[in-house]
């Protein structure tokens, strides 16, 4: 057996130690038990929390091509190790993240077909993850049509399911009991007996993302998406699949802060990182989702030099480090999603790209560039380097990527390993050239951005756009927290709130359902590095001092802390500044009005804070009275508890600095 060296990261000693095990594995608390067994011809794993079963015997292996069942497998060996080390996110919601956890990896060999496989499981105090690795062998290529894996949870367990049919990832996540789930995207958030679980993946890499497919009421089975053949992945051997993923937590916050996906990705790959840099921004994108103005050419365009710089002195005047302009290059005319040539290097001739890179650096702000590809991956693919390129060429170092299409190149889905392998092209040439992205119609996240942190952030969400047009007349209160614990596990979202107009007149009936006060509260509630002040600046300029929030409010946190939650009910999430002693606190609630104590517990002992509280008003009310608020400050040490009162569909915002 290897010895492990003394590790430095980031400062910090870590030791990573090896140490003997069986065919179970535990935590480094001894609380969760991870057991392989393999009997009645197959590979079964199972888990318990505390004496108390929550995997129960569940299915492990493959169908290859020609109906071949990976499944009955004999054991050739067992190797074990454990680790605790502690890293530096380049950014996040923790700074430091602990890895600590003990591993097992089952050599395997399947009986009738001779092919090996290791199943490879770490155990952390919060739950667990698995994979499977195909070492080198005399069968140097597979091809995989489905998994036989399983998680087979508790009896009487409830779950918070995204359905398979909902595209981009953009719909509600349904409560609904296992068995009557349609087949659901990852995460899928389940409220078990006495605890909270949180089925999803780590690390998804050359492979295709894993739906579920409920079949009783406690069994649920992966489903790969596969290409348009029907082959799931082709894999060359050695290779790894990713993780398979379960958070294990008391409460819903638990679910939140846990770590445990980032832990199972690889570490960071891009070297000095500090050009991947989280900011607010501001975007020329709500005024044409609100219909007043237009991605094509015409006399409503809306990324015209003028109008751009308009929104370059506001952004600067009050601290908004970007701003995103859609609509700048040639291709928007017409049926767009059905352009195959879209052109990344042509502007608008209203668009003077020259003086507009010049405004913005001497006003200070950086503008980031949009690439909406329409999914025709083949031509974006062949203009990746001159694209980022053009744009680094005239300072632009940040991109918003998009996909509004069905299917990538005509045929192939989103969440494919078609598709996986594209966007990972994507983010790999960006790191080359500097370049950070937020990604669009993406596949589901799964941490990547541990290893490439230039992958800031991803939408794969209901977000704010649907506020504006969708005839349903808006995403329901209840969305916002229902997301931390379902998409928000995935990693950062670009939902784009921060809206103060909350009607449209062009689209009559549709609304953002919610208070300002609300929307001030998600940009703490709801995490991303890149956190946008979505509405116009003429409406940010009729509230003030309610917009002080926004500018303050940072995008980079020390630490982050869920005291109390109820899923689909409310959420109360405190966090820490990367770069000041302030504590930032958003809580935000349903349709219903609600009270709630907060201790400040969190705060410094024995230090003086004074806290500046943006609250809904007595009379506030989304539907009636969504922009009534009130602001206090008010004197607060770690002792004290506040009462917050939230209207309907309300918040409260609270910034925390030393006195």
């Amino acid at each position: 057996m290897k010895k492990t060296p003394v590790i430095i990261i980031s400062g910090l000693l870590a030791l990573a130690s090896c140490t003997p095990s069986g065919s179970s594995v535990s935590s480094p608390d001894n609380k969760i038990r991870f057991t392989v067994e393999s009997n009645d011809g197959g590979l079964f794993y199972s888990v318990t929390d505390g004496g108390e079963t929550v995997v129960s015997p569940s299915r492990l292996g493959f169908v290859l091509a020609g109906d071949e069942q990976a499944k009955d497998f004999k054991i050739l060996g067992k190797e074990t190790a454990s680790c605790d080390t502690t890293w530096e996110t380049a950014w996040g919601e923790s700074r430091l993240v602990r890895d600590n956890y003990n591993q097992l990896t089952v050599n395997m060999q399947e009986k009738n077909s001779g092919l090996l496989v290791d199943l490879q499981v770490r155990v952390f105090d919060d739950g667990f993850g698995y994979r499977y690795v195909f070492p080198a062998q005399n069968r140097d290529s597979l091809i995989i049509m489905q998994e036989l894996t399983e998680f087979v949870i508790p009896e009487g367990s409830t779950a918070w399911g995204l359905p398979i049919k909902s595209e981009y990832y953009e719909d509600y996540f349904y409560h609904k009991n296992i068995a009557d789930l349609d087949s659901v995207r990852t995460p899928l958030t389940v409220e078990a007996p006495g605890r909270y679980l949180a089925i999803h993946e780590a690390n998804l890499t050359d492979y295709p993302k894993m739906n579920l497919v409920a079949t009783d009421s406690v069994t649920l089975v992966a489903q790969l998406v596969p290409w348009s053949n029907g082959v799931a992945a082709y894999v060359k051997t050695p290779f790894a699949t990713p993780w398979r993923t379960m958070i294990i937590g008391d409460k819903p916050g638990d679910l939140v802060t846990s770590y445990m996906m980032l832990n199972l990705n690889e570490p960071q790959a891009i070297g000095d990182a500090s050009w991947c840099k989280p900011m607010k921004y501001m975007g020329i994108w709500w005024e044409m989702h609100l219909g007043k103005g237009t991605w094509h050419a015409g006399p409503h365009h809306s990324a015209n030099t003028a109008n751009v710089k308009k929104y370059i002195d506001f952004a600067a005047a009050n601290g908004i480090k970007g701003l995103l302009v859609e609509g700048w290059n040639a291709s928007w005319e017409g049926d767009w999603t059905r352009n195959e040539h879209i052109d990344f290097t042509t502007p608008y001739p209203d668009y003077d790209i020259d003086e507009i890179a010049r405004y913005a650096k001497e006003k200070g702000v950086e503008m980031i560039g949009h690439h909406e590809t329409a999914a025709w991956t083949r031509n974006y693919e062949n203009q990746l380097d001159t694209a980022f390129s053009f744009l680094t060429g005239h300072g632009i170092n940040n991109v918003k990527t998009g996909y509004v299409n069905s299917r990538m190149d005509g045929k192939e889905d989103h969440s494919s390993q078609y598709g996986v392998r594209h966007y990972r092209k994507v983010i790999e040439t960006a790191a080359k050239h500097h370049v950070t992205i937020n990604n669009h119609e993406p596949v589901m996240p799964t941490g990547l951005q541990r290893t490439l942190p230039n992958l800031m952030s991803q939408e794969g969400v209901r977000g704010q756009e649907w506020n504006a047009w969708s005839t349903d007349g808006g995403s329901v209160p209840e969305h916002t927290v229902v997301m931390p614990f379902t998409r928000g596990l995935a990693g950062p979202m670009d939902f784009t709130f921060g809206t103060f107009n909350f009607e449209n007149p062009v689209y009559p009936g549709t609304r953002v359902q919610s208070t300002i006060a609300k929307e001030l509260a998600l940009y703490v509630v709801i995490y991303a590095p890149l956190q946008m002040a979505s509405d116009l600046p003429e409406n940010y300029a009729k509230y003030p001092d309610t917009f002080q929030f926004i500018k303050d409010v940072p995008v980079d946190w020390e630490t982050t802390i869920v005291p109390d939650a109820v899923i689909g009910d409310y959420v109360v999430t405190v966090r820490r500044d990367r770069n000041s002693d302030d504590w930032y606190l958003g809580a935000v609630t349903d349709e219903n009005a609600r009270t709630l104590d907060v201790a400040l517990d969190f705060l410094e002992p024995n230090t003086e804070y004074v806290a500046t509280i943006y609250a809904d008003a007595p009379d506030a009310d989304w539907k009636n009275n969504p922009t009534a608020y009130t602001i206090t400050d008010r004197t607060v040490t770690s002792a004290d508890t506040l009462n917050l009162s939230l209207a309907t569909s309300g918040g409260t915002a609270i910034r925390f600095h030393k006195k």
